[in-house]
């Protein structure tokens, strides 16, 4: 191995002792030959906890998750990202991680930057939806895979469509003992001058251990001096759930067969060094398992590299390792043919032993030592071709390198959504739920949506039919004597609040001002204007910072229309001046932001600014508009370089953890609308690559390469949770990217677009996004 291929530090993911468990026994015992092989390589554990006291570790773990705390799993991928390994080495099984088939590990490999090789324990062949999407995850998001068997490369290929020349096959580990006779141990059990036969690991449903001791009564009527030594502690989950119901089930099973003198429970989960003299103690070893569906076995590959004769059920892992006569295999739940593979093996010493000599043979190949060397060989593979990268290349992918063609706009599902009422806010799946009624939030936006149509292509009658509803709802809404909007309107409209919150009353003035400024219908204007300057008594007493950078945006759109209003002016200076002063009251170098935390409709603070500057000529607010939102859109960025919005779920506070999922819509098109009006304020392209980066989330350039959208209809998920997006469909995430898609084509001009393709300019190529 030359110097420059050394891999110094090891990061294992996986369970570790002193959990009971078999792959945390394998994990420790890699992690110890690896040591041991290679002394200069500090191999790490970063350990799963299945109960929330956690255990008493070695010190080689170094930072441990709570198996279903999804927040524990973010923090393992600080930890790796802030002492970076050189390799990753996770040992997956699907109960061993939290979420729907584990897929909570997800988290850590998408935010790390380590190449990962991933030992995968378990390759099912008929895997469900949920186990389909991680297995393809992780292969994606891991540079080499390794599997035991001939028949889990195969399955990788078939059903997972892996990469075969990143498929590495490295036996089971074991340890190395002498060929020795098994009467060399025997003493130590009491069992010297017995017929011994095997069977050890956790102790569950589906080993089949019943079907051995059915077998027992045919056995022992020949061969009396014959005893069944089940060593294995009952399975913890199976412990937590049921206590040890099974095993006494097996008891007394053995009882009611009469074989209970012939039959040894030790129940116990014992050290390496144990596990050896039992093994060496065994004339013959069983594995009677229930069905095939066994990619991996540690206890036969144990058993059969210690040079024991084997018996077994033909389970995948078995059907390969016993092939060519090198054991034994009987059908699944027949205990007369195991009665009878005991019988031979026990009246022919000469088959006994020549099997064991051959399976001793090939175990050579199958020591910790040599298992180290390989897995050392697949490890610098995974960091010198760097296959890790690919997800951060493929996502990261410059903007001007592959064209991105703009789905037509389509309103179908928009029409579904919408009544002679207004739209329905909610949805299941996508079925209008009109237990939920109607909001004014929503209504405003599609009024917003329909107006902006009206510049392009996709404008028809049945979307001027869309936007008078939408603007009778809006009236319907106003307060003339209170001169405020209500917001949440029940199915059978009756008015679920007296008054609605700020931040709808300043969507609606928004949507008003777009009337205004930007709709060729006159008599909408009319409409639109009248209730405009009513609706304006009141904004400057109000608190929120979105409200009021909603309000600045529907003046901004009112003013370009009718400049000379004075009262117009004077709210808009007042409320650009609010937002100024608390950005210079709460900012600071790292924190560019109005409020101490990020919630929802983040960059529409920055558009208010932005936006009313351009009308102002505060260059103050323009500024801090593009200073902030520069900010926001740094922080809105994945390890990867995808646009990843500030999470739903938990949201962001100041010097806190920012949440990761759930995802909105809404952030995506804010930072859509915000960043194309900055780059209409500066003319400054890079506005336009963070905009093309906000709406191509919707398209799947996230971190979970995931499409929001239905393109026949044009509906829009209701979010991106950690493994997948949500299946409903509402209001605000159709309204969010249809939106957004109008704006795309809107300012196609500036990315020199045609009608469906971007097409690269000399003068505006976007440059090479990257880490």
């Amino acid at each position: 191995m030359r110097l420059n291929d050394a891999i110094n530090k090891i990061a294992f993911i996986s369970d570790y002792p002193p959990r009971k468990c078999g792959i945390a026994t394998f994990t420790q015992d890699l992690r110890n030959a690896l040591s041991s092989q290679y002394p200069h390589s500090d191999a790490f554990i970063i350990s799963v906890n299945d109960i929330k006291e956690g255990y008493s570790y070695p010190p080689e773990v170094r930072f441990d998750i709570q198996q279903n705390d999804i927040s524990t799993y973010r923090n393992a991928a600080d930890y790796l990202n802030f002492n970076p390994a050189d390799i990753v080495s996770v040992q997956h099984e699907f109960g061993i991680f939290g979420g729907p088939a584990g897929n909570y590990l997800l988290t850590i490999l998408r935010e790390i930057k380590i190449p990962v090789v991933t030992t995968f324990h378990t390759v099912l062949k008929n895997p469900d939806a949920d186990q389909l999407k991680v297995m393809r995850e992780l292969i994606r998001l891991s540079a080499r895979y390794v599997v035991m068997s001939e028949t889990g490369k195969e399955f990788l290929e078939k059903i997972y469509n892996a990469d075969p020349l990143r498929i590495d096959i490295i036996p089971h580990g074991i340890p190395d003992m002498p060929f020795v006779d098994p009467n060399f141990y025997k003493d130590q059990f009491g069992v010297e001058g017995k017929n011994v036969i095997l069977t050890f690991g956790l102790i569950s449903p589906g080993k089949g251990i019943e079907n051995v001791l059915k077998a027992l009564p045919k056995v022992i009527s020949k061969y009396p001096n014959t005893v069944y030594i089940i060593l294995g502690a009952t399975h913890p989950n199976l412990l937590r759930q049921q206590g040890e119901s099974y095993r006494l089930s097996l008891e007394r099973l053995a009882n009611d067969l009469g074989i209970n003198k012939n039959v040894i429970f030790y129940n116990r989960f014992v050290s390496l060094d144990e596990l050896k003299e039992f093994i060496g103690a065994a004339d013959i070893y069983i594995t009677p398992y229930l069905n095939e569906a066994q990619i991996t076995s540690g206890t036969l590959s144990y058993a059969f590299g210690c040079g024991k004769a084997v018996i077994s059920t033909p389970y995948w892992h078995a059907k390969e390792l016993l092939s060519d006569n090198r054991g034994i295999l009987v059908p699944f739940n027949d205990p007369d043919a195991i009665a009878e593979a005991i019988e031979l093996l026990i009246s022919n010493e000469t088959l006994r032993h020549s099997m064991r000599k051959r399976a001793y043979i090939i175990g050579r190949e199958m020591i910790w030592s040599n298992v180290a060397h390989l897995y050392m060989e697949s490890f610098i593979k995974a960091r010198k071709s760097r296959l890790s990268f690919t997800k951060h290349r493929m996502v990261i992918k410059t903007l001007d390198e592959e064209n991105l063609n703009l789905p037509k706009v389509k309103t179908d599902y928009l029409k579904k959504l919408t009544d002679n009422t207004g739209i329905i806010q909610h949805a299941k799946y996508s079925i209008p739920n009109y237990k939920d009624g109607y909001c004014l939030d929503d209504n405003a936006r599609a009024l917003i949506l329909t107006v902006l149509l009206e510049n392009t292509q996709f404008y028809s009658e049945e979307i001027k039919s869309l936007q008078e509803t939408y603007a009778s709802f809006i009236n319907y809404a106003f307060d003339e004597e209170n001169k405020f909007f209500k917001n949440k309107l029940s199915f059978e409209r009756k008015w679920l609040e007296e008054k609605g919150s700020e931040d709808s009353n300043g969507r609606a003035i928004w949507a008003l001002g777009t009337v205004i400024n930007r709709s060729k219908n006159q008599q909408l204007q009319n409409w639109a204007a009248d209730v405009f300057i009513r609706a304006l008594d009141g904004v400057e007493e109000f608190i929120s910072t979105r409200a009021w950078a909603f309000v600045l945006l529907g003046i901004s759109e009112y003013l370009s229309k009718f400049g000379g209003d004075r009262i117009a002016n004077q709210i808009r200076d007042e409320l650009e001046k609010k937002l100024i002063n608390i950005y210079k009251i709460v900012s600071s170098e790292d924190w560019k932001w109005f409020e101490n935390y990020l919630t929802y409709s983040n960059a529409k603070l920055s558009l208010g600014l932005i936006a009313s500057s351009m009308i102002s000529g505060n260059q103050e607010a323009l500024s801090i508009g593009l200073d902030s939102l520069h900010w926001l859109c740094k922080i809105q960025k994945s390890s990867t370089g995808n646009f990843a919005p500030i999470g739903n779920d938990g949201f962001y506070t100041r010097g806190q953890k920012r949440a990761l999922y759930d995802q909105q819509p809404i952030e995506a098109f804010s930072t859509v609308a915000a960043t194309l009006k900055a780059y209409e304020a500066t003319k400054d392209i890079e506005w336009l690559k963070e905009a093309r980066l906000a709406f191509e989330w919707f398209l799947g350039r996230n971190d979970n390469q995931v499409s929001l959208i239905e393109h026949n209809s044009g509906a829009c998920r209701d979010g991106l949770h950690i493994d997948r997006a949500n299946s409903n469909m509402g209001a605000e995430s159709t309204l969010a990217y249809l939106l957004s898609l109008t704006l795309m084509y809107l300012y196609s001009e500036a990315y020199s677009i045609s009608e469906n393709n971007f097409e690269k300019t000399e003068v505006e190529k976007i440059s090479v996004v990257t880490n």
